[in-house]
């Protein structure tokens, strides 16, 4: 068996599918490279930013299972794997909880302007300690949006810090949110009343370009964004520009961009409030074994003829 990996897979995952034949790593992400090396692969292993094509998915004629590291799928051709009969698997929840902390250590570094008093420190601008002060967590109000793991996970790691929790999610119960003392409302509202901002949802057609120029008009002076999800989240970085050089946002941090690598010509990348990674935040050691042994061992279970634990299009199961 031939199992196709469009990025290096960790030792946990080799260590489990290495029994069931031959992994290649693909040289690169492009689609005919994809597709030569598809087309004798009875899996494929899905990691990073690779598109797996219609064509990529209809040249691998032993295709048996499709493995994605991590919970986005807009990059996989879910309509013709399904029409295929083959099942994609991924890891929903497997990192949740290394985002919610990135999220959070956002969060302080920006209120507390981490990067910029250790700047003013090592150029020895002691003194600069009185131009300016810091922000504060405590009575502030969170909003997050996208309630779903990670949005969870972070209001659980906000509430130690006394801070009202808003959420903003259609799918969410309000039993859930009762529950982690959360109030739940429109994205609106939350824009106009939260301080702090957390985006954490899914690239759906609906969440695509969520956070524009429109609705950011709204926000409070001294507010704080933050993008952990997806690029395409916000309608462009010349929105949070103009937000932050008008003072509507006092800081923002992004770990995710349209396109990827990041295009640090921007004039973004110079302002000093602005927070950036490299679409890290979900890169943690725990966090990247977890998400390498669920993937594996969703795999095996189709190999095996067994039901994986998380599967994107079930019904290829019941045909």
């Amino acid at each position: 068996m031939k199992i196709l990996a469009t990025a290096p897979i960790d030792q946990t995952a080799l260590n489990i599918l290495s029994p069931y034949g031959e992994i290649i790593t693909a040289s690169d992400d492009k689609e005919e490279t994809l597709v030569r090396l598809a087309a004798d692969a009875e899996v494929i292993i899905v990691r990073g930013v690779a598109q797996i094509t219609a064509n990529v998915i209809n040249s691998a004629s032993n295709l048996k299972v499709i493995g994605r590291t991590g919970v986005g799928i807009n990059n996989i051709d879910i309509a013709s794997a399904t029409a295929r009969g083959i099942p994609v698997v991924f890891t929903p929840g497997a990192n949740s909880r290394a985002v919610a902390e990135a999220a959070m250590a956002f969060l302080l570094s920006l209120a507390k302007r981490v990067i910029y008093w250790d700047s003013q420190t090592k150029a020895d601008q002691w003194n600069s300690r009185y131009d300016s002060m810091n922000d504060d967590l405590e009575g502030a109000t969170l909003g997050i949006v996208g309630f779903g793991n990670i949005g969870q996970q972070l209001a659980r790691l906000a509430t130690p810090f006394d801070m009202k929790i808003l959420a903003c999610d259609p799918y969410t119960t309000p039993e859930t949110a009762t529950d982690l003392g959360v109030e739940l409302v429109s994205l609106d509202e939350l824009i106009q009343r939260a301080k702090y901002i957390s985006l954490h949802t899914v690239l759906t057609p609906e969440t695509e370009g969520i956070i524009n120029e429109r609705n950011l008009q709204h926000l409070q002076s001294g507010s704080y964004l933050i993008n952990l999800s997806r690029g395409e989240a916000i309608d462009s970085l010349d929105t949070v520009l103009e937000a932050l050089n008008d003072g509507r946002l006092a800081g923002a941090g992004l770990d995710v961009f349209v396109p990827e690598p990041a295009d640090i010509a921007h004039p973004i990348f110079n302002h000093p409030n602005f927070l950036t990674a490299p679409h890290v935040a979900s890169l943690t050691k725990q966090a990247i074994d977890t998400i390498h042994l669920w993937m594996a061992n969703d795999i095996k279970a189709i190999l095996e003829g067994e039901k994986p634990k998380n599967l994107v299009n079930p019904e290829v199961l019941q045909s």
